[in-house]
């Protein structure tokens, strides 16, 4: 048998393994946090709507199967991508013994154009407290990776991937109090943030409310060690 693979036969049938992105993104002229969707154009949930994804193929790993979803689907290319964790429920998926790898996303809306390709009848940004009811069991999904949210930017500098390049200290407060429900105290909150070291002055203003607010960035050293080492922001 030199120079041929080995088949090897199983006594087991096999599962399906799909990935499914649940993509957050900050609208700022509401401000409220979104989820992208789409509407299914084929059974089973027909018309439904879905969190983007689909079936891995052959030969090609779980990240780079949610990105070709991602891109076929919504036209989406998202920076920040993290798994999140794996649905294996016996009765998820009407088509047989389905397991979906499920993957968090992070992106600035103001940055994508979601546009419906694949197998999407069509792509929208849904606020994260009214949504429709989804296929399959992507609600569990969705509040999974919600939880997760809210957890992750009180110990890694996630945040910052829903907002622009430039930005108030003001906009980082009202996206924690987005994100987490929750209201902080701006002055104390502002020097919590700048003692982290993870944002630097850019030397520009912008008016904001007819006062005029000074632009910050990200730094990124600060930021790639705050995601390998944590950080505490507890406010």
């Amino acid at each position: 048998m030199t120079g041929h693979k080995r088949q090897y036969t199983y006594d087991y049938p096999k599962a399906d393994v799909t990935v499914d992105a649940v993509v957050f993104g900050i609208d700022r002229e509401r401000p409220e946090l979104r989820v992208l969707l789409v509407r299914r154009a084929s059974a089973p949930y027909a018309k439904h709507y879905a969190l983007p994804g689909g079936f891995i193929r052959m030969g090609e790993s779980l990240e780079r199967a949610v990105r070709r979803e991602l891109r076929e689907e919504t036209a989406i290319t998202p920076r920040y991508l993290e798994q999140l964790y794996t649905f294996g429920d016996c009765g998820r998926d009407p088509r047989g013994r389905v397991i979906s790898v499920a993957y968090l996303a992070l992106v600035r809306m103001d940055d994508h154009h979601p546009i419906a390709a694949s197998d999407a009848l069509a792509v929208a940004w849904h606020p994260v407290g009214k949504l429709p009811k989804l296929a399959f069991d992507h609600d569990a999904i969705v509040d999974w990776a919600l939880s997760r949210l809210r957890a992750k930017v009180r110990y890694a500098p996630v945040g910052f991937d829903l907002l622009p390049e430039e930005f108030p200290l003001s906009a980082v407060h009202r996206l924690y109090e987005i994100v987490t429900g929750m209201k902080f105290d701006l002055s104390n909150f502002r020097k919590r943030l700048l003692a982290t070291g993870v944002v630097v002055p850019t030397g520009e203003t912008r008016t904001i409310d007819r006062a005029k607010a000074t632009l910050y960035r990200v730094d990124q050293a600060a930021y790639a060690d705050a995601h390998a080492r944590g950080f505490n922001f507890e406010l």
